[in-house]
């Protein structure tokens, strides 16, 4: 085993201060890449319904894995590249890189775990030095993405059973771990959170925010 401590990492609104897939899209929205009259307003829509509980898992995914599948990869990852300049490090706060690099010198191991797909969330990992990432994965047809995800999305009760799987394929148990944290900002994470043994509420919507006073689970803001 790694280490005895798991430390879990949602990203948006918890290691960041806001959604990076509906960053993503608004980033290609000003880049021209995207029609803005067709994305924009179902870009907010998507997000409030799916934080009021009223969009599947699977809506949710595909609506972001279609700005993929619309590009060839080199013309994707140049605007990654500068996505990550304008929309992503300027935004992380020494608050949220000081909470995980507590975590990395205590020798814990350290995930991501994030709905956000793979092709965005592993490099924003990388920029807290984090390199375990369980994300929702995108699916790849003839070396170009589809816009339909594979296997289960990372989202809701998905969290709880991809971590399962994901360390299981590593030798992992997660009830072997003396302690298991998780970092989270949404009720969504519940099922996940409800696992652990430190549950910590992070830049918590109101919801998780009234269930952890409620649990009596410690609430900080670093975003």
């Amino acid at each position: 085993m790694p280490a005895d401590v798991l430390a879990l990492f949602d990203l948006d609104h918890t290691l960041l201060p806001h959604d990076s897939d509906e960053q993503w899209v608004a980033f290609l929205i000003e880049e021209g890449a995207l029609d803005r009259a067709r994305y924009d307003a179902a870009n907010h829509e998507l997000i409030a319904r799916y934080n009021r509980g009223e969009a599947g898992n699977i809506e949710f995914t595909e609506f972001y894995l279609s700005t993929l599948a619309q590009f060839e990869e080199v013309e994707l990852q140049r605007w990654r590249d500068r996505y990550l300049n304008q929309k992503i490090r300027p935004c992380i706060t020494p608050a949220a890189r000081a909470l995980v690099e507590r975590h990395r010198r205590a020798g814990d191991f350290v995930v991501v775990t994030t709905a956000v797909f793979r092709f965005l969330s592993e490099p924003i990992a990388a920029e807290f030095g984090i390199s375990d990432v369980i994300a929702t994965e995108a699916e790849r047809l003839d070396g170009r993405f589809t816009g339909r995800v594979a296997g289960v999305p990372n989202l809701r009760e998905g969290k709880y059973d991809r971590l399962v799987s994901w360390l299981a394929e590593r030798g992992l148990k997660f009830a072997e771990f003396r302690e298991s944290w998780f970092y989270s900002d949404s009720l969504n994470d519940l099922p996940l959170l409800s696992h652990v043994t430190h549950p910590v509420a992070v830049n918590a919507d109101p919801v998780l925010a009234a269930h952890a006073r409620h649990m009596g689970w410690p609430e900080m803001r670093v975003a």
